[in-house]
Formats: C-alpha cells, structure tokens, sequence
C-alpha cells in the first residue's frame, strides 16, 4: 500500500512540474508587447504582440512577411530581389518587412544593402530590431534561440500562416501568399 502511494504521489509530481514549462511562462509574461522599430522612409513602425501572433501597425487585411535577416548574409542577399519581386506583384495585400538582426546598423549600410540587392521593400532597424527578430522566433516551433537566417514568418491579422528557415524558393512563398489572400 506504502509502494502504491508512492509511485501515485511521484506521478502526481512530475505531471504537475511537466504543465510548466520555462517556454510557457516565457510567453506568459510577454504575452501582449510592442516593439517600434525604424524604417527607411518613416520615422517608425509598431510591431505588436499578441501571445504567439505578430502584426505591423497599418497591416489590417494585409499579409505580412517579416524577413529576419543581417546583411552580410549570402543566402539573405539572393533572398532579397525574390521577395522584392513578391512586393512588387502583390503591392496592394502584402508587406514585406526586413527585420536586421545587426546590432547598430546604419540607415545608410541598409540603403545601400537595398540598392545592390534589389530589396525595394520596407527594411526595419533600431533600437529593439534583435529583440523583435528573437520574439519572432521564439514562437516558431522547432526553432532555437540561436536561429539561422535568414528566417521568415508570414502572418495575416496578426496569425501565423507559415514560416521558412533558409533560403526558400519564392514559389513556395507565393503559394502560402495566395493561400492567405484567398486566390
């Protein structure tokens, strides 16, 4: 009977430490935040958070590919003129929003990163760019805090669509675009 009770309370314990994990409180306590970021043409952006869901202030309707992303990153470079072809195509129902994850990068490094990759889309920086790239990814399973780039997440109204790690095929991207778009 003592072994039988023993073995209940041991289950009960662990089943009650395996509830709570460091990830779910994590997320708890940064369940609703804003992170303002600057862009090239703008003054500044707001990206929200909601729990696991992320929105740009101005978005409502719209799809929205945050690319996570550093400059001197090859497979971000090539990356950059397929989603400036994305932007371009669906001007009206997407946004393209670069999120650098360099800390201190100029406005200037970014024009001209912009110039010879073709990336004719928003590019956000500043103050807390790390911290928004990092609450991104911290939301997307299977990724780890040390997360390669580049990493893209595509969110309509603030809900996760899909994600990409690594160079990705803009097909592949524009196939989950017009999934969310409804076409």
């Amino acid at each position: 009977m003592l072994k039988k009770s023993l073995i209940i309370s041991l289950l009960a314990i662990t089943l009650f430490f395996q509830g709570c994990n460091k990830k779910d409180n994590d997320n708890a306590m940064v369940a609703t935040s804003k992170f303002e970021l600057n862009d090239m043409n703008k003054d500044s952006h707001s990206v929200d958070r909601a729990g696991n869901n992320f929105n740009l202030d101005g978005s409502k309707g719209k799809v929205i590919l945050f690319d996570i992303f550093a400059t001197w990153c090859p497979p971000c470079r090539a990356e950059a003129s397929h989603l400036a072809s994305l932007q371009t195509k669906y001007k009206d129902d997407l946004i393209v929003a670069g999120i650098s994850i360099q800390k201190d990068i100029t406005k200037e490094e970014l024009a001209s990163f912009q110039k010879e990759y073709g990336a004719n889309y928003m590019m956000l920086f500043g103050g807390e760019n790390q911290k928004a790239a990092q609450a991104i990814a911290s939301t997307l399973e299977g990724v780890e805090a040390d997360f390669p780039i580049p990493l893209m997440a595509m969110y309509k109204d603030g809900t996760l669509i899909n994600f990409y790690v690594g160079a990705t095929p803009e097909e592949i991207i524009e196939s989950d675009i017009k999934k969310a778009l409804g076409k």
